[in-house]
C-alpha cells in the first residue's frame, strides 16, 4: 500500500480546510481527490478552486470514489473521534486529524489500538512545530546551547468576542470546542512538553470572563517538570479590543529564547545567538497557519514512501492531551494533579448527542 500515491479526501470545509488542500497539491506524490461538508457552498467552493468532487455526505464521497487511501478528519473537535473511529472501522482508511487531535485521552488510545490492528495510521496535526523559531529553540535545547530549562512562561493574549462564539453552535462548548486552552492554547500546551519536557504536576485557574459561553475563556495555571524546571501558563480569549500576544520563552541556565509572532513564528529573544533571530522569523500576515502544514504533507510522505517515521507518534500525542486534561482536572479538583495520570476531564469532550446531530451526516 505504501507504493500507492497518497490519495487525501478531506472531510470539513471551515477556513483552515483550503489551507489543507494548498499544501495537499504543493506536495509531491500527495494527491487530493476530493471535499465534503454538510454545507454545500463550502464544499462547491474549495471543489471548484481545486478543480475536484465535492460532495455534502462523506459516505457517499467514500463509495463514489474508492480510490481515497487518507481521509483528514477537519470537523469540529468534538466530532473527531466519531469521523476518524469511521473512517478507520467501516472504510479502512488512513486519517489525517487536526487539532487538537481528540478530545479525550481515551479516545486517542482507541483510535490509535483501532488503526495498529486493522494495518492504518494516524497522523495528527501540530503545524507549529515545523516554525523556523521553534525548531531553533528546540536545537538550542537539545544540543546544550541554552542548557538546562529553568522557567517556562505560556502568554496568550487574544480577543474572541461574544459574535465568534455565536458563529457555530458547537463554539464555546465542552463537547465540542473546548474553551481557550483546548482551541487557542493548544499549541502552546503541545510546545510547552514537546520543547520543555515532561511535566510531572500541574495547578489551574479557570474563568469564564468576557462571553457567554459555558467553557472558560481564560486560564492560568502554575506545572512543575520531571526536571525540577517550573512554568507558568497564561490563556486568555478575553482581551480587548484585539488580539495582543502569544509567546512562549525558556528561561534556561545559559540563556533566555523567546518564541512569539501571531503563531510561534518570530523568535524574538534568543541571547546564546541574537543573530539567530533574524533567520528564523517567518512572515505569517498572509496565513495565520503559516507554512508548517506543507512540511507535515512531506513528513506523511516520507513515512508513506521512504519508511521515516512520522515526528508524532501516539505516545508523544497522548502526552499532549493528557497534559491537555490536567489542566481541566486541576481546575475541576481545586488543587495539583499529577499529570501522567489515567484519570480526565469531568468536563471537557463528554458527549452532546443533540449538538453532535448537528454535525453528522445522516445514514444514507
Amino acid at each position: 500500500m505504501k507504493r500507492e500515491e497518497i490519495r487525501v479526501a478531506i472531510i470539513g470545509c471551515g477556513r483552515i480546510a483550503g489551507h489543507h488542500c494548498r499544501s495537499i497539491i504543493a506536495t509531491q506524490g500527495v494527491q487530493l481527490i476530493a471535499v465534503c461538508d454538510l454545507i454545500q457552498e463550502k464544499a462547491a467552493a474549495y471543489g471548484k478552486e481545486f478543480n475536484i468532487p465535492y460532495f455534502t455526505n462523506y459516505r457517499q464521497m467514500l463509495r463514489d470514489l474508492p480510490e481515497i487511501n487518507t481521509v483528514a478528519v477537519i470537523t469540529p473537535s468534538g466530532m473527531h473521534y466519531e469521523h476518524a473511529m469511521e473512517m478507520l472501522r467501516l472504510y479502512k482508511k488512513n486519517i489525517i486529524v487536526e487539532k487538537p487531535t481528540f478530545m479525550r485521552p481515551s479516545q486517542l488510545k482507541e483510535a490509535y489500538d483501532l488503526a495498529e490492528r486493522l494495518g492504518l495510521h494516524v497522523f495528527p496535526v501540530f503545524q507549529n512545530r515545523y516554525n523556523l523559531a521553534v525548531q531553533r529553540v528546540r536545537k538550542a535545547l537539545q544540543s546544550g546551547e541554552l542548557g538546562r530549562v529553568r522557567i517556562v512562561s505560556v502568554r496568550v493574549r487574544w480577543c474572541r468576542p461574544q459574535r465568534y462564539y455565536d458563529l457555530a453552535a458547537w463554539r464555546g462548548t465542552y463537547a465540542m470546542d473546548g474553551g481557550a486552552l483546548t482551541n487557542q492554547g493548544i499549541h502552546h500546551v503541545d510546545l510547552m512538553r514537546n520543547l520543555g519536557g515532561a511535566v510531572k504536576k500541574v495547578n489551574a485557574a479557570m474563568r469564564t470572563l468576557g462571553a457567554n459561553i459555558e467553557v472558560e475563556d481564560s486560564v492560568v495555571a502554575t506545572v512543575t517538570y520531571e526536571s525540577g524546571a517550573i512554568g507558568v501558563l497564561e490563556v486568555t480569549t478575553s482581551a480587548r479590543p484585539i488580539d495582543f500576544e502569544a509567546s512562549i520563552s525558556f528561561v534556561c541556565e545559559n540563556g533566555l529564547a523567546q518564541i512569539g509572532g501571531i503563531a510561534v513564528n518570530e523568535l524574538q529573544i534568543f541571547t546564546p545567538d541574537p543573530s539567530a533571530c533574524a533567520v528564523s522569523c517567518e512572515d505569517f500576515s498572509g496565513s495565520v497557519y503559516g507554512n508548517g502544514h506543507k512540511e507535515m504533507y512531506k513528513d506523511i510522505g516520507s513515512f508513506w514512501y521512504k519508511d521515516v517515521p512520522y515526528p508524532v507518534n501516539k505516545t508523544d500525542c497522548l502526552n499532549t492531551i493528557k497534559l491537555l486534561h490536567a489542566f481541566y482536572r486541576a481546575d475541576e479538583d481545586g488543587t495539583w494533579v499529577d499529570v501522567d495520570s489515567d484519570k480526565e476531564s469531568k468536563r471537557l469532550g463528554l458527549p452532546d448527542e443533540k449538538l453532535a446531530d448537528l454535525y453528522r451526516t445522516p445514514m444514507a
